[in-house]
């Protein structure tokens, strides 16, 4: 047994940990032998990873609820609508006593504080909205599915409009601008600055319409979704579980993958830098984390690897969930120290191709992990974290904890009341419609034919002196900018707020 002793040595640590399950060696469950994770460590990221059917739901929901008991707050996207249980106590049972039995754990049905919200509130849960504006061009470029050249022209028009003083707060508003833009009246307004052609504004107008009529509209607009609120411990010192429905949403990946990153920007550039803590401030579970990184352009990839990178010392950890680690580019896979797989198929040369790419993604261990991933049961995952000091611990084929709240949905109507229960309820329930640049453009006074009749003198005296008074120079264009004002705003903070601002263009927001 000195290989099962080798491992088990590795993960006795002294700290803080969350408890994960027993060591697997040789056929037998070592419920002597640990498999556990710091909680130091947890802000260095990780990767649940499995095909459908092997547990990963569970590994979330028992790494949450333990989190959660030790005073952190964690971040749930529940795109299947699995998770609510976590806020209620397990029903004991022949299996979960069998699975408690194995692993040594003293199993106690628990349920854990927790929070419902739902995107614009389609779905059970406090509704959550983001401005047009605070969205940012990119991460909406990647939503719409626009190319490099059109997601610039959509840069370009949200600059304009912050230059002019034009709030993009809901999807109207964003359209109404880019339809001035085009109109006789407001063509020349991007002249010196690049312009906006007339049809790559059609091809941004026929993708924001198509995307109101997928009901997306409601995911934009007021009240705005303020991420501290996923800070919050309860009054008996637990970390909240924020837990994102997404049943409804499951039609629009792309949306609620996109607005998960949205999530994680805006909590990067509004944290302090706080360097390494002995527990995280939240823990971010990122499902369906694919969705992501399909066909994303390497800039927007760079900047998802530099935001994780990132906003670990501001006290963020951040699990990717997904089927394999290829689903993840390179460049973030090297930035996740805390590793939990499940068991892959391997039915087709795609499969083996896949289940190759894994094994060579984890250090050398004693087991043959091609056998042993194929031969994983429900509920069993190969390990590896980083210790105490940094270091990756042995590889550990570990089988899981059986999670104490309830291994299942809680009914949508206990959802519902959990949400109206809320203290937060009021402050997000109803949305909210102010003035912005829909209503400011529609006011606008429109140029009258006798306003334009003048003398050839008159008109030319009078266009430069409009040209002169109007038109700023680029000077004034420059420091006019919404870049230029958000930098601004930057100077003297930590260097990760600034690579927020500038990759992903979300913006800030008074509070």
């Amino acid at each position: 047994m000195s290989g099962a002793s080798e491992i088990a040595a590795g993960y006795a640590f002294t700290g803080p940990a969350l408890d994960l399950g027993a060591l697997l060696w040789e056929g037998q469950c070592l419920p002597d032998a640990p498999v556990r994770v710091p909680l130091t460590v947890l802000n260095r990221h990780g990767l649940v990873a499995g095909a459908t059917g092997t547990g990963k739901t569970k590994t979330l929901q028992l790494v949450a609820e333990q989190l959660s008991a030790q005073g952190v707050p964690v971040f749930l996207a529940d795109v299947k609508g699995d998770l609510s249980g976590v806020s209620a106590p397990g029903a004991d049972g022949e299996k979960v006593r069998e699975r408690a039995g194995e692993v040594g754990q003293k199993w106690t049905a628990t349920g854990f504080p927790t929070e419902f919200y739902a995107l614009g509130g389609l779905g059970h849960g406090i509704p959550v909205r983001a401005t047009v504006t605070s969205f940012g061009p990119v991460l909406l470029s990647k939503v719409l599915g626009l190319n490099p050249t059109q997601e610039q022209s959509l840069g370009l028009i949200f600059h304009y409009a912050d230059q002019k003083g034009l709030e993009l707060y809901d999807l109207k508003d964003l359209r109404a601008v880019v339809a001035f833009l085009t109109s006789d009246e407001g063509r020349t307004e991007l002249k010196d600055i690049g312009g906006l052609s007339t049809a790559t504004a059609g091809v941004i107008l026929r993708s924001l319409t198509a995307f109101d009529a997928q009901g997306a509209a409601a995911f934009f607009g007021e009240p705005e979704f303020d991420t501290g609120e996923l800070l919050r411990t309860a009054a008996d010192g637990r970390g909240i579980v924020s837990v994102l429905e997404l049943p409804a949403v499951q039609d629009k990946p792309q949306l609620f993958s996109t607005f998960l990153m949205w999530l994680l920007a805006d909590l990067f550039h509004d944290l302090p830098e706080v360097g390494d803590l002995d527990r995280p401030k939240l823990v971010f579970f990122f499902d369906e984390a694919h969705l992501l990184f399909h066909e994303a352009s390497k800039a927007f990839i760079d900047s998802i690897t530099q935001t994780v990178r990132l906003i670990r010392s501001k006290g963020v950890g951040v699990f990717f969930v997904t089927q394999t680690p290829k689903d993840v580019p390179g460049d973030v896979l090297a930035q996740l120290g805390n590793r939990m797989q499940h068991a892959l198929r391997a039915f087709t040369p795609d499969d083996q191709k896949a289940l190759k790419a894994t094994v060579k993604t984890f250090p050398d261990s004693a087991y043959d992990l091609e056998e042993l991933l194929t031969g994983l049961g429900t509920g069993e995952a190969v390990v590896t974290v980083l210790s105490e000091r940094g270091a990756p611990t042995p590889v550990a084929a570990t089988r899981l904890r059986a999670p104490e709240s309830l291994m299942g949905p809680v009914d949508g109507a206990a959802v519902d009341a959990a949400a109206k229960a809320s203290s937060l309820h009021e402050r997000y329930a109803q949305a909210v419609d102010r003035e912005s640049a829909f209503e400011k453009l529609a006011a606008r006074p429109k140029p009258t034919e006798k306003s334009t009749e003048k003398a050839p003198e008159e008109k030319a005296s009078s266009e430069d002196r409009a040209h002169r008074q109007a038109e700023p120079s680029m000077l004034e264009q420059v420091v006019g900018s919404g870049m230029f004002r958000s930098l601004a705003r930057s100077v003297g903070t930590q260097v990760g707020r600034e690579i927020t601002r500038s990759l992903f263009g979300t913006a800030r927001r008074r509070r």
